[in-house]
């Protein structure tokens, strides 16, 4: 394992709900192994990109309703190809080499887990956002 690695797997927060077992299929276990431990560590850097697309966008969220809130979020983590693209960069930039090679080889599937853990992070913490617009 290179310095890098060793580092990055060392800086990762546990994230205790996500469990790996041997029966856990590869997918999953990426997921809660890799995946979720990254969004965690970098859920302020996340919360703050969509902070800044909230005001890229003329702060029209702050407008809506809390259903309508929710929405927008999934809208935008789903069909905003330049706000997918920087998340997937935000996750990718912290895959130690190893998985890196995993995730090329299932990048189609990997790549809806990290939009789907991104919307739930978005859309799980609303009063960060109300802070921004006080």
């Amino acid at each position: 394992m290179s310095e890098r690695d060793g580092q990055l797997l060392k800086i990762r927060p546990e994230v205790t709900k996500a469990k790996v077992e041997a029966s856990t299929l590869s997918l999953e276990s990426f997921q809660n192994s890799t995946l979720r431990p990254i969004a965690k560590f970098q859920n302020e850097l996340i919360l703050s990109i969509f902070g800044n697309y909230i005001i890229r966008y003329k702060n029209v969220f702050y407008k809506l309703g809390t259903e309508e809130k929710l929405n927008y979020i999934e809208n935008t983590v789903k069909k905003d190809s330049k706000f997918k693209n920087l998340i997937r960069g935000v996750f990718m930039g912290h895959f130690t080499i190893d998985e890196y090679k995993f995730y090329h080889e299932n990048s189609s599937e990997i790549n809806k887990r990290i939009i789907n853990l991104t919307k739930e992070r978005l859309q799980t913490q609303p009063q960060y956002f109300e802070k921004q617009s006080a």
